[in-house]
């Protein structure tokens, strides 16, 4: 297994669809920028019901269409690796605990994935199964999910393949989903999804990705709800801190107000905030949409000093999310925890093309001023 160089480590996903997106943010591979990357991770692939790679769409991967994996490939270098990440939020968690709980389709999988990895040239695979045992997944899934992992392992150290995986840090899934001490034996790198920890699910506003806990979390369940006490549950159920990647997300989460007088973190709200312009979905918005909306003016930005992070508002539209200075502060957190590197959810949503910054990329610099100067 490849040794793991403590918060050296700068993994970032790529979300394929991102080049149907239109105007300033349609996103082409070309405009990823490799030497900010120690990791590069295309999402997604699927898995079939009989334990197949499954290519969710030839058009934007193959040759016969705008040919990603192959430019993504191209990225490559010694100081950069690129990995497939297989699973994400529309996989079906049922069929991969299918195949996974079936010892034969599992050995088949196996196979197919060392097959892909030889075809396709990436460096290795990211399993984003969102979750074992949740979702229609079973009972089983957080054994039989070490056994896919020691049994990748066993075929791709025989090739050099890297074998990492992205994890959810709720509490109710750690101890159901996850044999943590098994997974750090097995993965070269786990990558924390430290973010989507509020949303407009909550009916009150609140941070994509708080640092802390803060003063509006009134219950045990509510200020656990952050980076801090996720890590720290991961590394108290028997992770090895230098296996672990610390998640920031480079967008926020929006949610519409129920009443302009009320504008703190907590307040009521009525919904998902308006979608933004590129990634068209509402609740969420790209940083790149972020920056353009406070470009435009009648934005109040406000610094949330207990969470380390901060929020916007105008009229009835609120935002928390991630800038400069709490990507920063986060970073630091990785280098004083000794945890593996930093990763972001995603390169496309950063400010790629630095309409509104001083700079392209200004979050993912942020990280690698920290974690690689």
């Amino acid at each position: 297994m490849q040794q793991v160089k403590s918060a050296g480590k700068v993994v970032c996903y790529h979300g394929s669809w991102s080049a149907y997106r239109t105007g300033n943010g349609k996103f082409e591979i070309e405009y990823i920028q490799p030497q900010l990357a120690t990791h590069l991770i295309y999402s997604f692939v699927g898995m079939t019901p009989e334990g197949e790679v499954r290519i969710t769409d030839p058009w934007l991967d193959l040759p016969e269409g705008k040919n990603g994996f192959k430019r993504f490939n191209a990225l490559k270098s010694a100081n950069t690796k690129t990995l497939i990440a297989l699973g994400g939020w529309n996989e079906s968690s049922a069929t991969i605990s299918a195949v996974v709980n079936d010892p034969s389709l599992r050995a088949h999988f196996v196979q197919c994935a060392v097959q892909f990895l030889r075809t396709y040239g990436f460096d290795g695979l990211d399993l984003d199964w969102e979750y074992p045992g949740h979702r229609g997944g079973s009972p089983g899934d957080k054994v039989a999910f070490v056994e896919l992992l020691k049994e990748l392992r066993r075929e791709f150290d025989k090739h050099g393949y890297l074998l990492t995986a992205a994890v959810g840090v709720g509490r109710y899934l750690v101890g159901t989903a996850y044999d943590v001490p098994q997974l750090c034996r097995y993965l070269d790198f786990i990558n924390l999804m430290t973010y989507d920890l509020h949303g407009s699910w909550d009916n009150k506003t609140g941070q994509n990705s708080p640092l802390y806990a803060s003063s509006a979390d009134k219950t045990e369940a509510e200020r656990q709800l952050n980076v801090d006490s996720s890590v720290r549950y991961w590394i108290q159920n028997g992770a090895d801190p230098s296996k672990l990647v610390l998640g920031m997300g480079t967008y926020g989460r929006t949610f519409t107000l129920a009443s302009t007088a009320h504008t703190g973190v907590g307040a009521p709200t009525t919904g998902p905030g308006t979608a933004g312009p590129y990634t068209n979905e509402a609740g969420m918005m790209g940083y790149n949409e972020i920056l353009e909306k406070l470009k435009s003016g009648g934005w109040k930005v406000t610094w949330d000093e207990e969470q380390k992070v901060p929020y916007a508002v105008h009229e009835n539209q609120w935002v928390g999310y991630d800038n400069e200075e709490s990507i920063r502060l986060k970073s630091q957190y990785v280098l004083n925890m000794g945890l593996a590197g930093g990763m972001i959810w995603s390169l496309e949503t950063d400010d790629f093309k630095g309409l509104n910054s001083s700079t392209t990329y200004p979050l993912l610099r942020t990280i690698n001023q920290v974690l690689r100067s």
